[in-house]
């Protein structure tokens, strides 16, 4: 009975990501598959301020945008931790942005954010985007969603967004490692295959104008 009540909760929680309302800036464009990112500041929950431009000497990010209520977000939060142990010592790490108004959920307070990270010991940068201009400029409408950015020179360019691989409940159902395949292809020099999926998650929760 308690697995039928969960599994209800998820598809409930899918269902009102599916209808959520657009963001407020929805007219305004937003990043594309090889588009250049302009570079971001936004602070981290050791209080410092982690900007894109800080990972130059790297040869890509994996952005993030996740948070710390939805249970998709918490379904993958070990493979996000998986991803930053696998790519990071290849200079390729994970960026986690969380993107919600907290008003709308107190689990996604920057004091929460904090918690979460001590308790489970990221091992990569969380960050706030409290203007969510950083979300939006990237398109982001769920969490978790992710954008696959490669360095190229000075700048970083888009080269894979959605979702992390195939299963958004269970870790163990992956027949499809999305992001696993994106970077290791541009570690190797080759382009990404499959650059766009379908984020599954929960809507990101704006602030109104």
């Amino acid at each position: 009975m308690k697995a039928w009540i969960s599994l209800l909760a998820v598809l409930m929680i899918a269902a009102a990501a599916t209808f959520a309302p657009a963001p407020p800036f929805a007219d305004q464009k937003v990043y594309a598959i090889g588009d250049v990112v302009l570079d971001f500041k936004l602070k981290n929950v050791d209080g410092r301020m982690v900007s894109l431009s800080d990972y130059k000497n790297g040869k890509g990010v994996i952005i993030v945008f996740t948070t710390n209520h939805c249970p998709f977000s918490k379904a993958y939060e070990e493979r996000m931790i998986a991803l930053d142990r696998k790519y990071a010592p290849q200079n390729f790490p994970v960026i986690a942005i969380q993107p919600n108004d907290p008003s709308a959920y107190t689990e996604d307070s920057f004091e929460n954010m904090k918690i979460r990270a001590q308790e489970k010991n990221y091992s990569f940068p969380y960050l706030s985007d409290d203007t969510q201009s950083v979300a939006h400029a990237f398109g982001a409408t769920r969490t978790p969603e992710v954008f696959v950015l490669k360095r190229s020179g000075d700048h970083f360019t888009v080269e894979y967004t959605g979702a992390i691989d195939d299963s958004p409940q269970i870790a163990s159902g992956v027949k499809r490692p999305y992001v696993e395949e994106a970077v290791g292809n541009l570690l190797v020099g080759r382009p990404v295959v499959l650059t766009t999926t379908k984020a599954i998650g929960c809507a990101i929760k704006w602030k109104s104008i």
